[in-house]
């Protein structure tokens, strides 16, 4: 495959989940990512269970560090500062997702590392950002989602507030730092000077909020929790329950509303005065759903994906089994090497393609697996 980030090297203090992601995805793309990892054990995600794979390894950790390679230093140490900063000299960026106030403490930030290397890039994710009141607040995804009001939009009306079933705050913020560091190199690489770069889990979160923040902003409008998942504006774009299951819906589009409405053997609906437009289905939101409910109770969910896939934007409402089983996911599961699993390790793949290749399934690193290739044939291994 080819890799547009070869060539290019970046270190990373980081951990758990959300700066090894936007990094995962810089090594899948040939970039080298080496983390610096701590002696007592290293990134921390090596230790969440519950599925285990040897001494300080996880399917966790195997889940956002594919790919990258591994050093342990004691950057406290005289020693372990000097490897470091050895390393620094050969590395295009420094990422880390430590605590707003430890990158100025551990001297990782650019004013500390601009005499090692003028065009070195910072790269900093943190809780809530540097350089205010909150710096040192420890944070976490479901407490972004909290705050920058999520949990009020997930769910049904009515209902306690919800989270996310999964931790998309953190791949966000972490796909950020991947974007926003990939220019910072670009940007330095033409000037010839480096800088710090910073995002954050709230800021990113914030960011999300999107249209409904624009519509709040500027018409003081609060969108709520609607029934089945419903889109705010757009009628009929929600769940159906069917004979056997979910089905989900979206005629984000008048024309699929009116191809639905013919797929389904139902015309007529498509020409009543009270659905006739986006603004009377929206206004006549309930009366629709119990016709539809009425139609989609008839078959089972299989039957109306047959009926209106590839006319209508529809899909089944899987469970994380059915969506992994499904014919649909064969092409993002590959199985690596692992030396702890004889028969390999399940994963998934890279979602791009170049060229119409996706990137070489490779297993993340053991604790310290490169000291010796990075630090010098003398060095420990695995210590």
């Amino acid at each position: 495959m080819h890799q547009p980030l070869e060539g290019l090297r970046i270190l990373t203090i980081e951990q758990y989940g959300a700066a090894p992601y936007g990094t995962q995805l810089l090594a899948a793309l040939g970039a080298e990512v080496i983390k610096i990892e701590n002696l007592q054990g290293g990134d921390t995600s090596r230790a969440a269970g519950p599925y285990y794979l040897g001494e300080n390894d996880s399917q966790f950790f195997q889940t956002f560090n594919r790919g990258k390679k591994s050093v342990v230093l004691d950057l406290k140490s005289a020693e372990g500062r000097a490897d470091f900063e050895e390393l620094v000299k050969t590395a295009d960026a420094v990422a880390n997702n430590l605590r707003g106030d430890l990158p100025a403490k551990m001297k990782v930030d650019y004013p500390a590392l601009k005499p090692i290397r003028a065009d070195i890039v910072c790269a900093h994710l943190s809780a809530y950002g540097r350089g205010h009141e909150r710096e040192a607040w420890p944070g976490y995804d479901y407490l972004m989602q909290a705050e920058a009001g999520f949990l009020s939009l997930t769910g049904e009306p009515g209902g306690p507030p919800a989270r996310f079933g999964l931790s998309m705050v953190d791949f966000m913020t972490g796909t950020m730092m991947a974007a926003t560091l990939l220019a910072a190199i670009h940007g330095a690489r033409t000037r010839g000077v480096g800088c710090d770069v910073d995002v954050s889990l709230l800021d990113t979160a914030l960011h999300q909020l999107s249209y409904p923040a624009t519509w709040y902003l500027n018409e003081g409008a609060q969108t709520t929790r609607l029934s089945r998942s419903s889109h705010p504006s757009v009628v009929p774009s929600q769940l159906f329950r069917t004979a056997d299951g979910w089905v989900f819906l979206m005629c984000q589009l008048p024309k699929f509303w009116t191809v639905f409405c013919e797929a389904v053997g139902r015309a007529d609906l498509a020409v009543r005065p009270e659905y006739a437009d986006v603004a009377s289905r929206r206004t006549n939101r309930d009366a629709l759903q119990d016709e539809l409910d009425a139609l989609f109770m008839t078959e089972a969910t299989q039957h109306w994906v047959q009926v209106l896939g590839g006319k209508v934007p529809v899909a089944p409402v899987h469970d994380i089994a059915s969506a992994l089983t499904a014919p649909t996911a064969a092409h993002m599961i590959d199985t690596v090497d692992h030396p702890d699993r004889l028969d390999g390790l399940k994963l998934l793949r890279e979602p791009f393609a170049i060229n119409g290749e996706r990137p070489a399934g490779r297993r993340a690193p053991k604790l310290g697996e490169h000291n010796a290739e990075l630090l010098g044939k003398g060095r420990q291994e695995n210590p």
